[in-house]
């Protein structure tokens, strides 16, 4: 007998499908949802599914989940929904909040700083950092074991109004009504869909281009360190230092003490706009040879805690990565029963710490359009997918363009990029910087089938579009209870 997954048999690839197999084109039930990829956005929706009663499954490449030593940044924008979820106290076992941001020149020269004190006032929330391996756990650790299924990476799909069909690399397939593409940057799912889009004509010249590469990060994250050699390390909040390159340098560098007297480390190069992406790709290839050779090169580098080489060298070199920062924003999320998510969707530069919390959001908003999803139909089906990127488009759009502009300030290095770097952190006055501050804040998602955490903070909130199959379910539970 062939396994099940969640009512849905994995079967081998010669295995005939026969139409009975399929469901009818309209029942009432929830869909049946493959979510290819164990990323964080691919973890959060399982959780939301979870709990919406909507069944599932999880195919992932990897034989692991094995997160790299980084740290991650979450803000009022997202963790409503932790708190909705019973988990916020839980997650802040191992959060530290980022009470400020410093700007050095690589001389140790202050060139600008911000101080976030008073966010939990206003915004009821701190910018929050987390181990990320910590992070996935506590998510993964929700999930039921039999859910997720390691070394399952998907090599295509088939998708008709009777259902999709998923071909894995062992050569088995599995079935389902909708699948999700969680599966990063360079998201099989997207391929697929986007080769069958081009293939019709369908695909829009917007999303045929490549993703952008202006820039190469290697990052770390020490072991425990000792507060007497590193003064500073053990306090209970992270400041985050940014370090940035003379003129005649293309580096950025920064870091952040994190839980466990720890320090996340970054080193950002900016490249050359004349190179050619064959150039780009040579110097950052993922190698040990070529990681120690841009350690040497910035092992000098100055920091608050000492030189870099010195955060480097307490470093296990498994836990230093070196990947290209790629931008993009994609205009097509779905196709017929397919959809993706997070970086499949839309990958951001990491300047304001939005690429995670992005791809959290869009678990929230399509858990909301699938608990909505009533009855099944594949018409149904395409209007909710389509709902759930109306939804966010806009939103993601602006966090773009503002890691973008961010980038400008916090790793450009060309003439102009320095000009802006110097108007901001000198002229801006502070209520704009507190206005953005607070716009950005005001949109927060919730879990849209489970009831609203209460507002935190005294800034005004954006209204979501509310579930109306969780209010009549509501109506209906208060009505039975005054009949009682």
């Amino acid at each position: 007998m062939s396994p099940s997954v969640n009512g849905n048999e994995i079967q081998d690839a010669d295995k005939p499908v026969k139409s009975g197999d399929l469901p009818p084109a309209v029942e009432d039930r929830p869909p049946k949802v493959l979510i290819s990829g164990a990323g964080l956005s691919g973890l959060f929706l399982a959780n939301l599914l979870e709990v919406a009663g909507i069944p599932y499954a999880i195919f992932e490449r990897a034989k692991e989940v094995l997160p790299l030593g980084s740290i991650i940044c979450l803000t009022a924008n997202i963790l409503p929904a932790f708190e909705q979820l019973g988990i916020y106290d839980e997650l802040m076992k191992f959060a530290y909040p980022c009470l400020a941001s410093t700007f050095y020149s690589s001389k140790l020269e202050v060139i600008g700083s911000f101080r976030t004190d008073d966010d939990e006032k206003l915004i009821g929330y701190h910018r929050t950092l987390f181990p990320r391996p910590e992070l996935y756990q506590l998510l993964l650790s929700r999930i039921p074991t039999e859910k997720v299924h390691m070394s399952k990476k998907l090599m295509s799909f088939v998708q008709n109004k009777d259902g999709v069909m998923v071909r894995l690399q062992d050569g088995s397939t599995v079935h389902g009504d909708i699948l999700v593409g969680a599966d990063g940057a360079h998201s099989a799912v997207r391929h697929n869909m986007f080769e069958d889009l081009l293939k019709r004509g369908l695909l829009p010249k917007a999303d045929q281009r490549k993703m952008m590469k202006g820039f190469i990060c290697m990052v770390g994250t020490t072991d425990e360190l000792d507060p007497a050699k590193f003064p500073g390390v053990d306090n209970p909040y992270s400041v985050a230092d940014l370090i940035l390159g003379d003129s005649e340098s293309p580096y950025s560098w920064s870091i952040y003490n994190t839980p466990g007297n720890r320090i996340c480390w970054n080193v950002i190069v900016q490249l050359d706009v004349d190179a050619s992406e064959d150039e780009q790709f040579r110097n950052s290839e993922w190698s040990a040879t070529t990681n120690e050779s841009l350690i040497k090169e910035v092992y000098e580098f100055k920091t608050p805690f000492g030189k870099l080489g010195d955060l480097i060298d307490k470093t296990p070199r498994d836990r230093i990565s070196k990947v290209f920062l790629e931008d993009i924003l994609y205009q097509t999320w779905s196709h017929g029963r397919a959809v993706i998510i997070g970086d499949a969707a839309h990958k951001l530069l990491p300047s304001t710490g939005q690429g995670a919390v992005n791809g959290l959001q869009d678990a929230v908003i399509l858990a909301n359009c699938l608990y909505d999803l009533r009855p099944l139909s594949y018409e149904g089906i395409q209007e909710t997918l389509k709902d759930f990127q109306a939804q966010r488009f806009s939103h993601v759009k602006t966090q773009y363009e503002a890691s973008q502009f961010n980038a400008k300030l916090r790793y450009g290095h060309t003439f102009l990029e320095r000009t802006l770097r110097h108007v901001v952190f000198n002229y801006m006055p502070k209520s704009i910087q507190m206005k953005q501050l607070l716009k950005d804040s005001a949109y927060r998602p919730q879990i849209a089938f489970l009831p609203e955490f209460p507002k935190k903070g005294s800034s005004a909130v954006l209204p979501q579009k509310p579930s109306k199959r969780y209010m009549e379910e509501q109506k209906k539970k208060a009505q039975a209870q005054t009949q009682q």
